[in-house]
């Protein structure tokens, strides 16, 4: 596993890595150019949805904790099908942070085993990337390991692991193939711009991937690779699916080029009858600038060896539960984690090793016309801070 993570990090700094970027595109473009052109096709998707986070605090000092109270987010989609072969997205968000560009990309599809996408895009990781919409996925908050602000001490934990959208500009190389009627296997490859940090960097500065004034480009010039790979079994007659993935990404996040993250995930899902079921678990691994005097940098001293461990792991994990009770109501589960392991910043609140749990229980309501209410409780069980309850509350509306 090392050798193939040196491996990767390795091709990633070569020359060619950015060769092979330009001449997937050429050719992506070149073959399709060969393709007759049909009639256009627009389809227009979107969701609303405005939620309300609680946090319990006789002392009203949740905010220091916590992005508590009122926010709205919003995904609006245009899909415009050229042809069988070419196909183009755009898709604006709102959120906490404002309005973003969550997609612009063009789809070079040659046959289903065969498509190029490029632009600016999420590339293929995991299960819960494919559905962060408010509208595709129950809950009201993220999991764990894909949050992007909305648990609490979430400044503490610097987010989840990958929070969701990952979004940024590449190419992805990607297709699928049918074994018969009821097997079918997803993979992709792709070169993305990749996380970004400082050359002082100790964990990624997610502020920098929708940052205007850092500009929407890769900072360090290398491209970020990865790619994932999923098989999924659909049993019609019994009317069951089942999916097992696997994911991973690589590259560096400082404008030099010295500091290296790995991040890598299974994820399964399984649907018996009604009831759905899912699990994820993630895992990134961040290399940290050690400086030339760690001791004014770092909480803790060197190993047994009397060096600076230059790096953090960071993993989480998600399980959830969706069971229908009637027609317009499911009841949901979810129970979510987060550790951290090494070294910490002088003034940080965490430890050496440390953790979260929580959990999260609720329901779903279908008003009908695409209208939905959600509303959740939520414990907290950290390790390094007295456990937080907190309730969420959302309406979603299809648009």
């Amino acid at each position: 596993m090392k050798s193939l993570v040196q491996t990767m990090l390795a091709l990633t700094r070569s020359a060619s890595a950015r060769w092979l970027c330009l001449a997937a595109t050429l050719l992506a473009a070149l073959t399709v150019a060969l393709l007759p052109a049909e009639s256009q096709d627009r389809n227009f998707a979107g969701s609303v949805q405005a939620s309300y986070l609680y946090v319990h605090d006789n002392k009203l000092e949740a905010r220091d904790r916590a992005l508590d109270g009122f926010i709205t987010e919003m995904s609006a989609k245009l899909a415009v099908d050229f042809s069988d072969h070419i196909s183009t997205n755009v898709k604006i968000c709102f959120g906490c942070h404002g309005f973003e560009l969550g997609m612009a990309y063009i789809d070079l599809t040659m046959v289903d085993e065969a498509r190029f996408r490029i632009g600016r895009f999420s590339p293929s990781f995991g299960d819960f990337q494919l559905r962060h919409d408010p509208a595709n996925h129950r809950t009201v908050d993220k999991p764990l390991p894909y949050d992007m602000g909305r648990m609490v001490r979430y400044r503490e934990w610097n987010l989840g692991i990958l929070p969701a959208p990952y979004v940024d500009n590449g190419i992805e190389f990607g297709g699928t193939h049918w074994f018969g009627t009821s097997v079918q296997l997803d993979y992709a490859a792709y070169a993305m711009g990749g996380l970004r940090g400082n050359n002082d960097g100790l964990d990624v500065d997610w502020i920098q991937q929708r940052s205007p004034g850092a500009y929407y480009l890769d900072n360090n010039s290398l491209p970020s690779m990865g790619g994932r790979i999923a098989l999924t079994l659909d049993l019609s007659d019994s009317d069951m699916t089942f999916t097992a993935g696997a994911s991973g990404m690589g590259g560096w996040y400082d404008p030099k080029a010295d500091l290296s993250y790995m991040i890598g995930g299974v994820d399964l899902y399984a649907r018996i009858k009604r009831v759905e079921l899912r699990a994820e678990y993630l895992l990134r691994r961040t290399q940290m600038y050690i400086g030339e005097d760690p001791g004014a940098r770092f909480k803790y001293g060197p190993g047994k060896n009397g060096k600076y461990d230059d790096f953090n792991t960071k993993d989480g994990f998600y399980v959830e539960a969706i069971v229908p009770v009637a027609p317009r109501f499911e009841l949901v589960g979810r129970f979510d984690g987060l550790r951290r392991f090494g070294n910490v910043p002088v003034n940080s609140e965490l430890r050496k090793q440390s953790g979260i749990l929580r959990y999260t229980f609720g329901g779903d309501v279908s008003l009908g016309y695409g209208v939905r209410i959600k509303a959740f409780a939520e414990y907290y069980d950290f390790s390094d801070f007295e456990d937080e309850i907190a309730a969420t509350v959302a309406v979603v509306s299809v648009l």
